[in-house]
């Protein structure tokens, strides 16, 4: 399942955000064992170094955590999962606030678009 990364960001931080949008997403639940960082970085077709940075990332935002000699798991602590899931609502609010501001859109504006959108999708 080898990846299309996109070249204007590091490919760790890609990784970081896709093993994070499947555990808020619940693809990944709490407590479940992810791969190996050799058999993770097989399957998306990166380097293991590249795998070890983001597993050592994830760690260090106490989305995962490593047993010793058992492996890295989900984060158990569905609090963390939640703030995570909220932290990362509001930095893409701000980032397409400010994408669509320097634009010259108004919030109000996108706001009704986005909803006259997602009629039309339901």
């Amino acid at each position: 399942m080898s990846i299309d990364f996109l070249p204007d960001k590091p490919i760790y931080q890609q990784l970081i955000e896709r093993i994070t949008g499947d555990i808020i997403r619940g693809t990944l639940g709490p407590g479940e064992k992810l791969p190996s960082v050799r058999d993770y970085a097989v399957q998306v077709g990166v380097n293991a170094n590249t795998m070890q940075r983001v597993f050592k990332e994830l760690e260090q935002m106490e989305i995962t955590e490593t047993k010793r000699g058992q492996g890295s798991f989900v984060t158990e602590n569905v609090d963390r999962i939640a703030q995570v899931r909220q932290e990362m609502k509001e930095d893409l609010t701000t980032s397409f606030l400010q994408s669509v501001e320097a634009l010259g859109f108004t919030a109000n504006e996108m706001i009704a678009h986005i909803k006259k959108r997602s009629e039309e999708i339901d």
